[in-house]
């Protein structure tokens, strides 16, 4: 069903997403079966996510404004690109996809850049961090992506409503200085 703009209506959207089955781990990131991705998150389950951080050759992150469709911090702000990994996916492939389908990026390599635990707030994630360096154009997935804008990663991380699984990744990114000018 859409809505007379032709873009998927609110109750697509939602239910959609909830049935999207997603990989389970256990708490030593084990894959240990799947559920549907409302499931998941009723139960607080551990599963493992994506983050694609975005750079342009200014050193400025690709910031994103959540649309209100999102399950969890509905318009608040990412830092990087990403999702769940799907049922049975690999987490590379699973960051490609995201990164395409949320920001339209496709053929540009993909740096892993780091692996962290974030277990906060009834979110329990084996998170996969990715460095990508993009000049190009963005074609924004509606249900997902309400705006995007480009920062410096301090100022990026002074914005509030930053998801908090998003700030850990930059700012362990920092950190490790693994977000000095493109190389």
């Amino acid at each position: 069903m859409t809505s007379d703009s032709g873009a998927p209506s609110d109750s697509t959207v939602v239910q959609r997403i909830s049935d999207e089955s997603i990989q389970l781990v256990d708490a030593r990131n084990r894959p240990c079966g799947s559920a549907p991705r409302a499931t998941m998150r009723r139960y607080h389950f551990w599963h493992r996510a994506t983050y694609i951080v975005v750079r342009n050759a200014r050193g400025e992150l690709c910031v994103q404004r959540r649309t209100l469709y999102k399950e969890v911090f509905p318009g608040g702000i990412d830092l990087a690109a990403g999702g769940v990994v799907g049922a049975g996916e690999a987490v590379h492939v699973a960051a490609r996809r995201e990164l395409a389908e949320e920001l339209g990026i496709v053929g540009i390599p993909l740096r892993h850049v780091l692996e962290f635990v974030h277990a906060r707030d009834g979110n329990h994630i084996f998170g996969s961090a990715y460095l990508v360096d993009y000049d190009g154009p963005l074609d924004l997935q509606a249900d997902e992506v309400a705006e995007t804008f480009w920062l410096p990663p301090e100022r990026a991380l002074a914005l509030e409503d930053v998801t908090p699984d998003t700030r850990q990744v930059v700012e362990t990114l920092i950190h490790d200085g693994l977000l000095a000018a493109s190389e």
